[in-house]
């Protein structure tokens, strides 16, 4: 783009690449207040992520659209960026309204006031019919009273300059009176931020239309605006839905009001936007494990979000502490761990041919193994990706002084990696202190290094001092998993079928373990089940003789009687109780199979 200057009277015509660029502007401004958006996040729930959902929606656009002198182009770009990236609420009902305003440019190649007034006047209506249930007094009401007020101005003047910085004024005034159309908004003495972050959003086109030059819109400095001041975050109690769902889907024919009927079965805070081909939804759940079984009969599930907007409050309103814990699904520790100690997951995913679902949060261990007895596909495994992570560490820099994420072998996974690679990112933007450590384990042997983790969190040692611990007992756990069938290990490709025809005949217990690098490795044999089990009690008093134990976990795939065994044995020969005793994520079952137990340990 030229670095030239622009007076405001020189834009009368808006092409594609101004377009874009006044997005890009408009980003800008938005990734520069997504905190502050954060800590006044009250409506629809009070789950403090408003800001980050709504950073990483503009992220995508920004990244993924590609800019053309067409504007028509451009925006329908823009608007494709939009909805397979859009998060939260607020982000889908933006998506929908790029949408729209693709929708209603009629071949234009170029807009001047009139034709781009009349065509954001006319996308409104398809932000609206997003959403179940509209409610005024938020950001759908901002967005439609700052399109009214440009088909007000587009009569006065012809330039986008003046039209952008009229027409904003009305949006900052639309903003502030939020707090007084929503009881919640005004008990709290706070505005709607979904409707904040849309004016943030202008505020940044509006410097665009003023100055014209990209560099020196990056330099800007941050909004402060009067409409708002900054404040602490927001205590809120009230939850009708614990879990805040979202996933893009793609199909043929596809209703977005039938969807929208189908989904007011499972929940509230509904939109869903989109076209008959790629549709994007929203949804506040108790019931995310049906409700994305029932969604891939639908079509194909491109991708998917789960969060805990329980727990968000919980950090973003009673936190306990500054460091944040990190780790993904394959840890298999209870919920109940999870929960006590704030400990934040990001899950894995399975394949089952072109759907997929989130390790233990779209579905369930009892799920999987119903339908891994009865798939005509042999489930596949996948990493978070590095923009999953990307959006979870941005979340959590706004809520943590610190962060330690712990993960996965990374000889088995790349998970540690992109964790990684997306932590290195956010910790130079924001200046914070963001460790991943490779736990070189898999499953419960994962799960007792974090528990450790967070119980040390609680005890007040120091972050630096935490992350040294942490490295020290990643030498000292261990753990011993008995198979109790070699079939799935052979229909995932791990063991050849000749392989296994033997293992069968001789009925042969592989017992597994990691060794010191991370890499998975047949440690022993049995030719009984039960000479398995009490060949790795034995094995486990070898490897700690002369030893200490902090503890012990019990992990099983469908098997609690065998891990019921392990549970009393090592309660007889320890004189304590496991740590946990829990599923083994879908994740561990699709390579260990059903059946399969593990028993992990860590010494002090």
């Amino acid at each position: 783009m030229n670095q030239e200057k622009n007076t405001l009277k020189s834009w009368k015509i808006l092409d594609g690449k101004q377009l874009y660029y006044s997005f890009l502007a408009g980003a800008q401004r938005l990734f520069e207040n997504q905190k502050d958006i954060n800590k006044i996040n009250v409506f629809p729930v009070p789950d403090g992520d408003t800001g980050t959902n709504l950073a990483s929606t503009m992220r995508s656009i920004v990244e993924s659209s590609v800019p053309s002198k067409d504007i028509q182009q451009t925006a329908t770009s823009l608007a494709d960026a939009a909805l397979v990236g859009a998060r939260g609420n607020s982000g889908i009902i933006f998506a929908q309204f790029l949408y729209g305003f693709s929708a209603e440019l009629e071949n234009r190649k170029t807009l001047d006031v009139h034709s781009f007034s009349n065509s954001v006047n006319n996308a409104v209506k398809y932000a609206y019919e997003s959403i179940s249930n509209p409610v005024e007094g938020t950001m759908i009401t901002v967005i439609r009273e700052w399109a009214e007020s440009l088909q007000t101005w587009k009569n006065k003047m012809s330039d986008f300059g003046n039209l952008f910085t009229s027409s904003f004024k009305n949006a900052s005034q639309s903003l502030k009176e939020t707090t007084q159309k929503l009881e919640v908004l005004a008990k709290n003495k706070v505005v709607d931020a979904g409707a904040k972050g849309f004016v943030v959003f202008l505020e940044g086109i509006v410097d665009f239309f003023k100055n014209g030059e990209i560099r020196k819109l990056m330099k800007s400095k941050i909004y402060t605006g009067d409409f708002e001041e900054k404040i602490e975050s927001i205590p809120h109690e009230e939850f009708t839905f614990r879990y805040c769902a979202e996933a893009l889907i793609s199909g043929e024919n596809m209703d977005r009001c039938l969807m929208i009927k189908k989904l007011e079965d499972y929940g509230d805070s509904i939109v869903v936007a989109g076209s008959p081909t790629k549709i994007r939804i929203h949804i506040h759940t108790d019931q995310p494990t049906t409700l994305f079984r029932e969604l891939s009969k639908c079509g194909i599930i491109n991708s998917q979000k789960v969060d805990d907007m329980y727990m968000q409050n919980e950090i973003t309103h009673h936190r306990k502490n500054n460091i944040a814990l990190l780790t993904d699904s394959t840890c298999d520790l209870p919920p109940e761990i999870i929960q006590k100690h704030q400990i934040h997951t990001v899950p894995l995913s399975i394949h089952f041919g072109e759907n997929y679902f989130l390790d233990q949060v779209t579905l369930t261990s009892k799920h999987f193994y119903e339908m891994l007895e009865h798939s005509d596909v042999y489930p596949s495994s996948a990493q978070p990706s590095y923009k999953e992570f990307f959006n979870r560490y941005s979340y959590l820099s706004t809520h943590y002084e610190d962060i330690l994420a712990i993960h996965i072998s990374g000889k088995l996974s790349g998970t540690y990696s992109n964790s990684q690679k997306a932590a290195g990112k956010v910790a130079r933007e924001n200046g914070q202190n963001i460790r991943v450590i490779d736990s070189k384990k898999v499953t419960g042997a994962v799960g007792l290094i974090i528990l450790r983790a967070a119980q040390e969190i609680e005890k007040g040692t120091s972050f630096d001092e935490l992350v040294e611990q942490v490295k020290d007992w990643v030498g000292k756990t261990d753990e011993l998993v008995s198979v109790k069938t070699l079939k799935y290990m052979v229909k995932g490709g791990r063991v050849s079928p000749m392989k296994g025809r033997i293992a069968k005949l001789l009925n042969l217990k592989p017992i597994v373990s990691i060794d010191g690098e991370g890499n998975s490795i047949l440690y022993d044999k049995s030719f009984s089940e039960k000479g398995s089990m009490k060949k790795v009690i034995k094995l486990l008093l070898k490897k700690t003789a002369g030893k200490k134990l902090w503890g012990y976990s019990i992990n099983h795939a469908n098997n609690p009687e065998t891990a019921n065994w392990y549970k009393e044995k090592m309660t007889e020969l320890t004189g304590t109780e496991p740590a946990f005793i829990y599923d083994t994520s879908p994740v561990i079952g699709v390579n260990a199979g059903i059946g399969s137990v593990s028993l992990n340990f860590m010494t002090e």
